[in-house]
């Protein structure tokens, strides 16, 4: 008898270990691969079936339990490094350097138990490179995707990136351009924030309507199709992804750019400007027949230029509702004159809120039913 009891025993135990085993697998750090996230934003699935963050502000969320999460991220220049930043439990945190020479995942601490949400979003505009996300680990760790809401795509320059807006941890002057973007702090994302819309970044620092910051091209009309903004690339973006109920443009600082004060620059050409600013307004209107078309100056653009802007807007709006008679007509917002003190004469942080602030009844009004 004792030695059936000895082997009841120890079957018991090996029971129990394997009960023990079963609850602990519940509880192990589950992986989310990239294709289960569910990114907001111009992004793909490389071969690698790893998602490629591309446009500016581009972001996913996701939840998990515990004190850390880890998400997996890589750039394909092994010299080079680029941004992420988030959010946790709705606050936002901060920017995260993404090395291109380094394999260790980027650890999310939360600083209590119990279910965190996440949302990470690309820090730099799509001309900084791409960001691949592998997987996200994490306790319970589960993708979310955006709630239903109106959409905003914001298209402009490197004041609509959030480019040179961030010197808080490389000083302006130091670093590489990119060093100092802070997408998620640009206007757009503020505005949409403000007014319960969800948003598209498409901009590239530099570019105009008809010529760039220092070159004759080639300027946003040539790229806007193109997934990443780049004029060889043969992949163009799926504009079926998104519906915007608004589309923000927000072109012409550039193209009053005096450049590099080397490579010959000719003055402005109005007329020049109107009629493809025109053009690039049709081929937007082709994407999303629907959409309300909002014109936004410059804060940038200031004396005898901001005035030469304004009216030039003017003149492209009254082209499109007449081209257009049945749509809704063309919204204009002139900005008030601003002196930017972020890095290269940008609008920093700080002043982001103050653009987003003068923007918020505007977009709130051409969200109404029936403007």
């Amino acid at each position: 008898m004792k030695v059936k009891y000895t082997h009841l025993a120890a079957a018991a135990v090996l029971f129990c270990l394997s009960c023990s085993s079963t609850n602990s697998s519940k509880h192990a750090i589950d992986a989310l691969p990239a294709t289960a996230l569910q990114p907001y934003g111009r992004h793909t699935l490389n071969l690698a079936q790893n998602l490629e963050l591309i446009s500016s502000a581009v972001h996913f969320g996701y939840t998990f339990e515990g004190n850390e999460s880890r998400i997996f991220a890589s750039i394909p220049n092994g010299n080079g490094h680029n941004y992420l930043q988030y959010e946790l439990d709705g606050v936002y945190q901060k920017r995260i350097r993404v090395s291109g020479d380094s394999a260790d995942p980027i650890v999310i601490k939360a600083p209590t138990g119990g279910k965190h949400t996440v949302w990470v979003y690309k820090a730099t505009e799509a001309h900084t490179g791409p960001i691949a996300i592998e997987k996200v680990t994490g306790k319970n760790v589960s993708a979310i995707k955006k709630p239903a809401a109106p959409v905003i795509e914001f298209i402009g320059n490197s004041i609509t990136c959030g480019a040179a807006a961030d010197p808080s941890e490389v000083p302006c002057g130091t670093g590489e351009y990119h060093d100092q973007h802070n997408a998620l702090m640009a206007y757009g994302p503020r505005v949409a924030a403000a007014v319960g819309a969800n948003y598209i970044v498409s901009c590239v620092s530099g570019i105009g309507a008809y010529r760039n910051w220092n070159s004759d091209g080639p300027a946003m009309p040539q790229v806007y199709e193109k997934i990443d903004f780049q004029d060889n690339n043969p992949q163009h973006w799926n504009f079926g992804t998104y519906t915007p109920q608004v589309v923000s443009i927000a072109l012409g600082t550039n193209d009053f750019s005096q450049g590099d004060g080397k490579r010959e620059r000719l003055p402005f050409d109005s007329t020049r400007f109107i009629n493809e600013y025109v053009k690039f307004v049709q081929l937007v209107k082709s994407k999303y027949p629907q959409a309300r078309i909002a014109l936004l100056s410059s804060p940038m653009v200031n004396g005898n230029n901001r005035l030469t802007l304004q009216n030039a807007l003017t003149e492209v709006k009254a082209q499109i509702d007449a081209r257009y008679p049945a749509d809704k007509p063309v919204a204009l917002h002139f900005f008030q004159p601003m002196q930017a003190s972020g890095c290269t004469g940008h609008p920093s942080v700080e002043e982001h809120d103050v653009l987003a602030q003068e923007l918020v009844p505007f977009f709130n009004q051409l969200l109404q039913p029936g403007m």
